[in-house]
């Protein structure tokens, strides 16, 4: 940070957005869930928080475990299995195999997608 006027803020705006600490704007972060639970159900900062964290921990154990999860009127988060293939190296041309994996794919709900485009 340039030590001539000590103002973060103006430091902060002069760089540009890949340079700045601060998360993206209009990003959806596990603060910003816990901060709305805290100012719309009332529950302490720590009790969203770890409410948050739960809900995220369940969704990601019961994936793991090979389960699809549905939350309705948001979509549907799915495991896919995407088999052996060859890959190319861009930089070389080489062929390289990419090994069998399992992906997560998500696939909004007809209502989430009428929100988004504004229905």
């Amino acid at each position: 940070m340039p030590a001539c006027c000590g103002c973060e803020a103006a430091y902060r705006t002069a760089l540009p957005q890949r340079y700045r600490r601060s998360s993206m704007p209009g990003t959806l972060t596990r603060a910003n869930l816990a901060d709305t639970m805290h100012k719309k159900l009332g529950f302490s900062r720590a009790e969203s928080l770890d409410m948050i964290e739960s809900l995220l921990q369940h969704i990601g154990d019961r994936m793991k475990a090979g389960e699809n999860v549905k939350i309705a009127g948001f979509g549907t988060f799915m495991l896919r299995e995407k088999n052996q293939r060859v890959g190319r190296n861009p930089k070389t041309g080489i062929e390289v195999p990419i090994t069998p994996r399992t992906v997560v794919t998500f696939r909004a709900s007809q209502i989430l997608k009428d929100r988004v485009s504004g229905l």
